[in-house]
């Protein structure tokens, strides 16, 4: 029985360790925390997740990540704040549901992340009235190889129930691609689209998952393999 409980010790041991490994590169920019929620809106995110603050003296997790000076965030409607004309309605990540990115100016809004990212990017995003794009390329500001690009078609528009806003629900798109980005084009008319959940190295928007990819799966079971082994000749040299 101890000899049972020590391999299931060890065996969850690798598992957390390689669900850790499967999701270390995931990044998600949920833009919770900008300003001061539902009282201060439209703040220009400038350098919040670059280890700088916003226009609202705000910073958040220092990801190495800077928009445009367009870009900005936009209060999300909730039960407990009507902002905006715009809402999650409650779904997707709890802890995404107050703020998204958008712009009051130009045709488009620049990120870049001149670490580089590679795998996928995705996001969740509401166009009611017109439609927008996206673009993924190997320079900063747009410049280099195009690496993917998106067209977004517009979104059904809610109401979401309770929480008073026509761009609402946010729907989940994403894209994979070869090679390394360092910035992102995200097209679209002034003030009528909204992105949230911008996640890098994931198809899928949202936090990271803790379900180890097949890569890690084969790691895994290799880990587990070897763990047993060593337990039973540790075994049999004790006898």
């Amino acid at each position: 029985m101890k000899t049972s409980l020590k391999l299931m010790m060890l065996t969850a041991a690798v598992i957390a360790g390689t669900a850790t490994i499967a999701s270390a590169n995931v990044v998600d920019l949920t833009f919770s925390g900008v300003a001061t929620y539902p009282t201060e809106n439209y703040p220009f995110l400038l350098n919040f997740y670059n280890g700088g603050t916003d226009s609202a003296g705000m910073s958040g997790p220092n990801f190495g990540i800077y928009f445009s000076p367009n870009a900005q965030g936009i209060c999300l409607n909730t039960l407990a704040g009507d902002c905006s004309n715009t809402s999650k309605g409650g779904l997707g990540d709890p802890n995404s549901q107050q703020w998204g990115l958008f712009w009051l100016s130009d045709t488009d809004a620049y990120l870049d992340d001149p670490g580089g990212f590679t795998t996928g990017f995705s996001f969740d995003y509401t166009a009611i009235n017109v439609p927008g794009s996206i673009n993924v390329y190997s320079g900063l500001d747009g410049t280099g190889t195009l690496l993917a690009s998106l067209a977004l078609p517009t979104t059904p528009s809610g109401p979401c129930p309770g929480y008073d806003a026509g761009f609402c629900p946010f729907y989940p798109i994403g894209v994979a691609f070869a090679g390394t980005a360092e910035s992102i084009d995200f097209g679209g008319t002034a003030n009528q689209i909204v992105f949230d959940d911008v996640t890098f190295g994931s198809v899928t928007p949202g936090p990271p998952t803790t379900t180890p990819e097949p890569s890690s799966l084969l790691l895994l079971g290799t880990g587990i393999a070897g763990l047993a082994g060593m337990i039973r000749r540790k075994l049999a040299r004790a006898l």
